[in-house]
């Protein structure tokens, strides 16, 4: 069995059609049936059904579909690894993140960066949980930090730290003036929150819905400083981690605890249990759970 059987084998499938197949892979079509019929030989089992019109898969070969996927994938992108060591000396680390990571991450890209000052490192903001999963699987990324709880067999996810959500509102609001503020107390202003899809907007409602109010919701956003310029503005209100807003400077905006159990959130940093990592990313991996003593 090799790579090549394989690849041939995988878009026979995609196209239902060895004549295609063949056009694409650019070998004649007696050439492509002959190295399946081997593929299947070396198997032990027929990998497809064959009609006049088209192809499909058997149950052995539908295995066999997914498993020859996974292959493919990751040496193409043992490949791309390998070129970049080539390239750049030593390889490349591709993050994803969120915004509320800019407070802490420079603070452990500083003590990788003592074990491998070689490293060039992509940095990839991701939002959504769709992103998230679709940057790991596709190998786009090798790790992710993200409050995005994603569930996939073949990735993992470590809670890594909590943060609280805060309470952002323009200085002249009526809301400086009250010692302790509850949910009920936002209902009347603007309120900017994320767009569906961010587990922060989830968060949020639910402490909305334990503290039986509803949000008069006037933006939806994708990034926490379109909020904050907004606040800043007096547009609205809105709630956003606390440890985005550490390291900025609003002078019109006031920040406060809201009175909810609810408005918390867990952090994770996730990664493909599939893909092999290098030693360098393991490493990375390391100083971040160092970081927060997990």
């Amino acid at each position: 069995m090799d790579l090549r059987k394989m690849r041939y084998f995988i878009t026979v499938v995609q196209q239902t059609n060895f004549s295609k197949a063949a056009e694409i892979l650019h070998v004649s079509q007696p050439s492509l049936s002959n190295a399946i019929m081997k593929l299947e030989d070396e198997i032990g089992f027929p990998l497809l059904e064959r009609n006049t019109r088209n192809v499909r898969l058997t149950q052995s070969g539908e295995m066999m579909y997914m498993r020859a996927l996974e292959l493919i994938n990751d040496f193409d992108h043992l490949k791309q690894e390998m070129r970049e060591v080539k390239e750049i000396g030593n390889g490349q680390l591709s993050l994803g993140l969120i915004e509320s990571a800019n407070y802490w991450l420079p603070k452990v890209i500083h003590r990788f960066k003592a074990d491998y000052p070689q490293i060039q490192i992509k940095f990839s903001e991701l939002l959504g949980v769709d992103q998230v999963q679709k940057s790991l699987l596709n190998y786009e990324t090798h790790a992710v930090i993200t409050n995005q709880l994603v569930s996939h067999d073949d990735l993992l996810t470590h809670p890594i730290y909590h943060e609280r959500l805060v309470l952002l509102f323009h200085r002249d609001s009526p809301l400086a003036k009250l010692e302790q503020i509850t949910m009920k107390d936002l209902e009347k202003e603007p309120f900017i929150i994320s767009t569906t899809g961010f587990q922060t907007r989830q968060d949020i409602l639910k402490a909305f819905e334990n503290g039986q109010a509803t949000p008069k919701m006037m933006y939806e956003i994708e990034r926490f400083e379109t909020a904050c310029s907004l606040v800043e503005e007096g547009l609205g209100i809105t709630i956003i981690p606390e440890n985005y807003i550490k390291n900025s400077t609003f002078p019109a905006i006031c920040t406060r605890y809201v009175h909810s159990e609810a408005l918390t959130r867990t952090v994770y940093l996730a990664y493909s249990k599939k893909r092999y990592l290098p030693p360098y990313i393991h490493n990375f991996l390391s100083h971040t759970k160092t970081y927060f003593g997990v």
